[in-house]
């Protein structure tokens, strides 16, 4: 799988991806036009289809143009068909989805919205998950409940340690200094901090992460049952 990982708007993650056999190209969601533009011309590569993880406009809005010109497949979630209408298929838990030679199952993760869904490569050990899991963080509950997230969240720390996971937005150093306020004793998280703080001051993405390295330092996944992480939730909101 071919990965190339850029900004757009204020701080989403566009994300294309490639079958280095048949040569088909992904989009994992549309937030804007014009960097996606950037990057397939960048790449030399041609817009086949459009993976939506879920229905919020700063995932979704680049979808139109984006059919318009390259006459992209747009793969939704079942649960998201008012938001993205005219999808060629509506996903939900169980589907697979392919691009070329690689196949991602589809997983049902809601939580910050109850349409969401995340990619599953499990060949290549890579994860999209949209909103719902970030770097040292998790999506905020939208449209659905602090309970639906966290089964989310703990689905996904299910996988192997060296899964891959790329996430839907820039929000790390936030993320870490939240954690490092829930556990200041933990020294994992400390180290990471200040890495983060270096590459962020060094325009340096960091996406994707590790579930390894999520494991030991996001506090979301490490709350010891679901009331925990609801009032971790809930004490991002305002941090």
């Amino acid at each position: 799988m071919d990965i190339e990982l850029f900004m757009c708007r204020t701080d989403n993650y566009g994300v294309l991806i490639r079958d280095p056999v048949t040569g088909l190209v992904a989009a994992i969601d549309a937030p804007d036009v014009a960097p996606i533009e950037a990057a397939l011309t960048k790449r030399g590569w041609k817009l086949d289809i459009i993976l939506v993880t879920h229905k919020h406009f700063d995932h979704v809005e680049g979808i139109a143009p984006l059919v318009a010109k390259y006459g992209a497949k747009v793969i939704a979630p079942v649960l998201a068909k008012a938001e993205v209408p005219n999808a060629d298929r509506y996903v939900d838990e169980g589907d697979t989805v392919d691009v070329g030679l690689l196949r991602a199952d589809v997983w049902a993760t809601p939580g910050h919205c109850v349409d969401h869904i995340s990619y599953h490569f499990a060949r290549e050990q890579v994860i999209f998950v949209g909103d719902v899991l970030f770097v040292m963080g998790c999506g905020r509950v939208l449209d659905s409940t602090a309970a639906a997230l966290h089964q989310s969240v703990q689905r996904i720390a299910t996988l192997p340690d060296a899964t891959q996971i790329y996430c839907g937005h820039e929000y790390t150093l936030s993320n870490a200094k939240f954690c490092a306020h829930i556990e200041p004793d933990n020294p994992a998280i400390a180290m990471r901090l200040k890495a983060v703080e270096a590459m962020r001051s060094a325009g340096q993405f960091t996406v994707p992460t590790t579930l390894g390295a999520e494991k030991s330092t996001n506090v979301f996944i490490r709350a010891k049952d679901a009331a925990e992480f609801a009032a971790r939730r809930e004490a991002k909101n305002t941090f």
